[in-house]
């Protein structure tokens, strides 16, 4: 504990510096109350990936859930786009399966689409993207996955 009451990591709470980037008044406000089109970036159909799993989740929550890969293929029964900017109608928030390397210029093309928050899955780190995303107004969390936070959380649709 240093003098000014936090641990050794910056946090007052004990928990990792990750834990700042997902407090769960900001995960809540996403998931209840930033708006139901979700666009997945990374979601395509191999089932056998985390993003077509977790968009199910999202789906039966009640959001809109919006494929953004190369493909462009429909998944759960909506259509597929190239890129967040090829999207002919607003998406409240972006949800991001890419690696965290790639993850910056996501949360950047989300800020440039009107997005209003940007959330990135578990192991997707990216703190300078955080900052920048913050910085323009939008709520953001990082290194959490709806799909555990909807029912740890309680949350409603």
């Amino acid at each position: 504990m240093n003098a000014d009451g936090r641990n050794a990591d910056g946090n007052a709470d004990g928990g990792s510096v990750v834990d700042s980037y997902a407090d769960d008044v900001t995960i809540r406000r996403i998931l209840e109350d930033t708006g139901d089109t979700w666009a997945v970036v990374g979601l395509s159909n191999n089932s056998a990936r985390a993003a077509w799993g977790v968009a199910q989740v999202l789906q039966r929550f009640g959001k809109r859930v919006v494929p953004v890969h190369p493909k462009a293929e429909t998944v759960h029964g909506e259509q597929g786009y190239a890129s967040l900017s090829d999207i002919p109608f607003p998406v409240d928030v972006v949800d991001v399966f890419v690696n965290s390397e790639l993850a910056g210029a996501v949360a950047d093309e989300a800020v440039a689409a009107g997005a209003k928050a940007v959330w990135f899955q578990l192991g997707v780190v990216d703190p300078d993207a955080y900052g920048r995303t913050r910085a323009a107004g939008l709520d953001m969390v990082m290194d959490r996955c709806p799909a555990i936070e909807i029912p740890r959380l309680g949350a409603r649709a």
